[in-house]
């Protein structure tokens, strides 16, 4: 009977094992995924399994990769390797706002990006160069405004040049 309730018991704390993504440490890579992987070496095992699984994925998928398209990983690592950890939760933060954004929102950013992409590289880095824009103040809410007053919408961005076919400002 006690054998009965052990084995019981040790079926019950096996079932109750989370069940994730294997968390695999720097030393049980591949020695390709070592070498695509050591930019963020010193950060591996600050990573979740979620985000090592992430990363082995883009490591193994760029041997299949156009040099073009190892090109820009290599360069997009670099620049997140520079990061500091405020900076990256900032930036995975606009990345999840951006994705969140309406269709035509989205069509806009890129147009704007595009023309940003476009600009001379003095142009950039005197962008680059300016303070950024304090945040709008949120309205009051709606209860307390006149009601012959609707919101204003906020100002554009600031410093880029305007869609083609638009009155100059």
């Amino acid at each position: 009977m006690s054998a009965l309730v052990f084995a019981a018991c040790v079926a019950t704390s096996v079932l109750a094992q989370p069940i994730g993504i294997r968390s695999p440490s720097w030393d049980s890579l591949s020695p390709a995924e070592k070498q695509f992987l050591a930019p963020i070496r010193s950060d591996w095992d600050n990573f979740d399994a979620q985000r090592k699984a992430k990363w082995r994925g883009i490591a193994q998928r760029y041997p299949s990769m156009t040099g073009e398209q190892q090109q820009r990983v290599q360069q997009q690592m670099g620049a997140w390797t520079q990061l500091t950890p405020a900076e990256r939760a900032v930036a995975r933060e606009q990345y999840k706002s951006l994705r969140s954004l309406p269709p035509d929102k989205k069509v806009e950013m890129r147009q704007q990006w595009e023309r940003y992409q476009n600009l001379p590289p003095e142009r950039k880095q005197e962008l680059a160069s300016r303070p950024l824009p304090q945040p709008q103040p949120r309205m009051a809410p709606q209860a307390q405004q006149p009601h012959n007053t609707r919101p204003v919408p906020p100002p554009p961005p600031q410093g880029l040049p305007p869609p083609p076919g638009s009155p100059p400002r």
